[in-house]
């Protein structure tokens, strides 16, 4: 028997399929046809279901309208659809002369409420095939579900057995479907539109001709895009056998699509228009907020979530979905499962659009909070039971001062880019607060129930156990770039005890489906040559490392330094990224510290200034006050704005380069980002997080470029590596590490038992705070820190806090990770903690050499340029968490000369003495030529370099026969003859002004 390998084969499949679950085969015709080219309505099937679950309804409707109560109706409803759209009728239907018609009925929550769940029996799910739509064109589509006789899923199917793919899908969407025809106008009938073939599945919900912007809908394969093999199966038929199952498309258009608003601003800010967006959610978003859910459901309260989803990946509205899905979720006694859903974040966009989110949903307000006061508002929320709340890291911690006591009940935690903050004391604090476990219920856990337990000891085995995993508490954390902290905080343990990402989607898997660029592809490094030399008489010893790292910073914020990156930057953007995404494309320089960002900002303004470029505005971001040469900065100050307003004044037609200082470096989505310039050292995670804001999509934009002064392309790749695919952990952090902290710090004698024990009498001596036990807490660490001044050498005080911070960070982990309980350890804890704060500070003082050393010269480089290509691995496996010392080590010292020399060796040119004598040679030579001089009177600046150009090269052969080598170098090469030439210019031109003044 012969296999039909037809588009058609494949649409019957899946009708097939459908019919098997529940769905009736529908072939609209005659009438019915009429009336769907009319109204997009599926009139029979729609009545149909008015009839069997709305009848009393329907014969108050007939009383009014007679014989015409259908078209009526239809009427009524048409204009409803065109005016609030598809999503919202579903959900709460029409009301028409005062009678309410309900359009769909959701699956309820429990099975306590038998009628809702009658009422869902008779929705109506149907499959249609080869459907004609249009009034005036004789086109069909290829498959339609609908719900009830409305149109909720429009499918076009390529068989790749006739050559056809899911490309030519998308093609047919862009270009044969009208989207003015009524069945295709946005958000007033059809909900998603599926391109499909046998292998992959894209989607999208408007369409909008060349304009339309498809998003993959594939499971992933092997960490990258596409679809695993199906046994005996097509790969996509986890569309039509899970997605569109009656029950879970309902799930879909009650709980998870809505419509997402924003404001479209002109180039000042102002609002202009709307932007109205159906978002539907994409495969792996449904995929892992329904697995967390479920296991939820199996397992109860008190578990930990980890979701590594790529940057780029819409984890806002994941974490919406999850918030919203977990708020109702309730028990078998139909209870809330949780008393309140906690999220944690620092991004301003979720908290609104959560908000819209939920509204939508629910219909109703004030299930949503933002904590946006202080924290008496917050604790508020949750002894009031507001269902979601929104609020930040730093908000938390303040919580346990105003709560006081009241009845603690379930939390789910949802953390927002969960990174090693959330592994600390915050985190300690939060989970404090919530639990709701007695220290009863924690001795028979940990088996403590001791009878010589002393009252201090029961408050401290409390402080433990609420720090650590709590049963009435869990955590959801999002993160992209997980640490190993992160993976051991909320992973989930295998077989074996190491701990996993509960779902993941990979940064592969985004880059090759295409929802986020790759930021690696067209990558360029430059390297910077210099040479530096002492200025002053003296050649004196400084400590070795720390003269090194001032000299680099001395470099770096040379103005010359400053001044010739500005150029490279700036020309750059006007020749190259200025172009892109339709001339919108903006920039971001990503810069050392506050005071590099400052200077950045000045040179850049500058050199806009001096060039005319009226075209070209910059902004800067930093923290605080910046004091350069006395002068105090703030960011707020010099962008004439509030740091409030930055991000939407950016994302406007009037800025293109954004100068920051570690902000806006994570977290940050603006589309429009094109370029990044870095000019600091990037390492890890932070690399992946910096590089990451270049990576959103928008219309028109098809790469990215990063030029970089400072990081090796190695460097980056290695930075890139662990998190191009799953992420995971070698081992877990061994506890016993502690007792080995524990035994070296004993050993330096430096504090006693009984003083231990005396500062942990005072720490848990009441419940209230109070300043009255401050003086013999000093009075008690003042023992220790004598010993310490006296008793120990340098190298051992460094030694000893170095084992202590060490301590303490590795004792804070461990209580998050796992069951974890021991008083003694938690007493050094407690007193490590004060203990630290009251010794005295060791190490050499700060070297200061700016005043020391002067800058010779100076080049850039281009190093590399291409794409930096990632390995596919399969899981990279991170180091489990590792806390250093902190010591300083033994810090040598140097001659300044040698250190010069050293760094002249890395960083310097083949330049010599002579070369010196040479260059400076032309330059008194041109200073004196008298036509210059004139030249150089009655002409700006700008205009001065064509007559400086042209007697350059006069003065260079002039001096042959003193440097031959020297002087045939520039000749030969135009890069070396370009940089001296522009090297000198500054000099010559002031000369030839300062000569024609005296």
């Amino acid at each position: 028997m012969a296999i039909d390998t037809t588009e058609q084969g494949f649409e019957k499949n899946i009708e097939h399929s459908l019919i098997q679950s529940g769905y009736i085969q529908r072939s609209i015709t005659g009438l019915s046809l009429e009336q769907f080219k009319q109204h997009a309505i599926d009139v029979e099937i729609l009545f149909e279901f008015l009839e069997a679950t709305q009848s009393k309804s329907l014969e108050r409707l007939r009383k009014v309208y007679k014989d015409q109560y259908k078209a009526k109706i239809i009427d009524r409803l048409s204009k409803e659809l065109n005016k609030r759209g598809m999503i919202d009728c579903l959900r709460h239907g029409i009301k028409d002369y005062g009678v309410s018609l309900k359009l769909a009925y959701n699956k309820p929550p429990s099975t306590m409420n038998q009628l809702l769940l009658d009422q869902c029996e008779k929705n109506i799910f149907t499959v249609s095939r080869q459907v004609y739509f249009s009034k005036d064109k004789n086109q069909s589509i290829d498959m339609m579900i609908s719900l009830n006789g409305l149109p909720i899923t429009v499918m076009e199917l390529k068989n790749q057995l006739t050559n056809q793919t899911v490309e030519d899908s998308m093609k047919q969407f862009e270009q044969d479907r009208d989207p003015r025809e009524i069945l295709f106008q946005f958000k007033k009938r059809t909900i998603v539109y599926f391109a499909v073939d046998t292998d992959e599945i894209y989607m999208t919900t408007r369409l909008n001709k060349s304009q339309t912007y498809f998003l993959p809908f594939n499971k992933g394969n092997d960490g990258g895009k596409g679809n695993p093999i199906a046994y005996g199966d097509y790969r996509t038929s986890y569309l039509w056998k899970g997605i569109l199952q009656k029950d879970s498309l309902l799930d879909i258009l009650f709980r998870f699509v809505y419509v997402k608003n924003e404001d479209v601003q002109d180039s000042t800010g102002e609002i202009i228009d709307k932007k109205e967006t159906v978002i539907f959610p994409r495969y792996h978003q449904l995929n892992s907020v329904r697995r967390i859910e479920a296991d939820v459901i199996e397992k109860g309260v008190g578990h930990n979530y980890l979701v590594q989803h790529s940057a780029g990946s819409g984890k806002t509205n994941s974490i919406s979905w999850l918030a919203h899905r977990l708020a109702k979720l309730h028990d078998e006694d139909n209870n809330p499962t949780y008393s309140s859903i906690i999220v944690i974040t620092d991004r301003r966009v979720l908290d609104k659009q959560l908000q819209d989110a939920v509204f939508q949903l629910e219909h109703k307000a004030g299930m949503v909070e933002k904590i946006d006061k202080d924290s008496t508002q917050l604790a508020d929320a949750i002894m009031g039971g507001t269902r979601i709340i929104i609020t930040t890291l730093q908000k938390f911690p303040f919580i346990i001062e105003k709560v006081g006591e009241f009845q603690r009940g379930n939390y789910g935690i949802i953390i927002d880019e969960a990174h090693s903050s959330q592994g600390g004391k915050a985190s300690n604090t939060m989970t404090n607060i919530l639990s709701d476990k007695s220290l009863e219920d924690a001795f028979k856990e940990d088996q403590l129930m001791e009878e010589n337990m002393t009252d201090m000891d029961d408050q401290i085995v409390e402080t433990i156990v609420r720090s650590g995993k709590q049963d009435n508490i869990s955590f959801f954390a999002f993160t992209a770039t997980p640490k190993p902290k992160t993976i051991e905080r909320f992973g989930t343990p295998d077989s074996d005890g190491i701990p996993h990402a509960f779902d993941v989607y990979s940064m592969r898997q985004a880059i090759e489906e295409g929802f986020i660029l790759d930021v690696l592809k067209n990558y360029t490094t430059y390297k910077t040559f210099y040479k530096v030399a002492k200025s002053i008489d003296d050649d004196p010893e400084v400590i070795s490392s720390k003269a090194s790292k001032q000299i680099a910073r001395f470099v770096s914020l040379h103005p010359h330094n400053i001044a010739q990156k500005t150029e490279i930057i700036l020309e750059h953007y006007r020749q190259v990224t200025r172009n892109k995404i339709g001339g919108r494309a903006k920039a971001m320089v990503v810069t050392g510290s506050r005071l590099h960002a400052l200077r950045y900002k000045q040179a850049f303004d500058r050199y806009i200034k001096a060039k005319g470029y009226n075209d070209l505005k910059t902004l800067v971001a930093f923290s605080g006050i910046v004091n350069d040469k006395g002068i105090p900065y703030t960011e707020a100050e010099m962008n004439e704005f509030g740091e409030k307003e930055l991000p939407e004044k950016f994302h406007s037609d009037e800025y293109q380069v954004l100068i920051v200082a570690e902000k806006y470096q994570t977290g940050f989505d603006e589309p429009l980002l094109h370029t990044m310039y870095v000019d600091k050292p990037l390492d890890g995670i932070k690399a992946v997080q910096t590089l990451s804001r270049l990576n959103r999509t928008c219309n028109g934009k098809n790469d990215t470029f990063v030029l970089d002064f400072v990081n090796d392309a190695e460097d980056i790749q290695k930075a890139f590596q662990p998190y191009y695919e799953v992420t995971g952990l070698e081992e877990v952090t061994d506890p016993n590490l502690l007792y080995d902290l524990q035994h070296e710090l004993d050993a330096y004698q430096t504090y006693t038992e009984d003083e231990i024990e005396e500062v942990c009498k005072l720490e848990f001596s009441g419940k209230k705070k109070t300043s009255r036990p401050q003086e013999k807490l000093n009075s008690i660490l003042d023992k220790a820190v004598n010993r310490f001044n006296i008793d120990l050498t340098d190298e051992q005080k460094d030694d000893f806090k170095g084992a202590a911070t060490k301590f303490i960070r590795t004792y804070s982990f461990v209580l998050q990770i796992g069951p974890f309980v021991d008083v003694d350890l938690h007493k050094l804890f407690v007193y490590l903690n004060y203990l630290l704060r009251k010794l005295p500070r060791v190490g050499s003082d700060e070297v200061y050499l700016a005043d020391d050393v002067a800058l010779e010269y100076y080049r850039n480089d281009k190093v590399f340029e291409g794409s930096i290509s990632l390995n596919i691995e399969g899981e990279s496996k991170l180091k489990s968490t590792s806390f250093g010392k902190g010591a300083s080590p033994e810090e040598e010292k140097e001659r300044l000369s040698s250190i010069i020399d050293r760094l002249n060796e890395r960083f310097g040119t083949e330049f010599t003495d002579t070369d010196k004598l040479s260059r400076d040679q032309i330059v008194e030579d041109m200073i004196n030529d008298d036509e210059l001089a004139q030249k150089a009177r009655n002409n700006t600046k700008e205009n001065f370099k064509f007559s400086y150009e042209k007697s350059f090269l006069d003065y260079v052969i002039s001096r042959m026969s003193q440097n031959e080598q020297f002087f045939m170098k520039m000749l030969e090469s135009g890069e070396f003859r370009t940089f001296i030439m522009q090297d000198m210019f500054n000099e010559v031109y002031d000369g030839l002004n300062n000569r024609a003044m005296n």
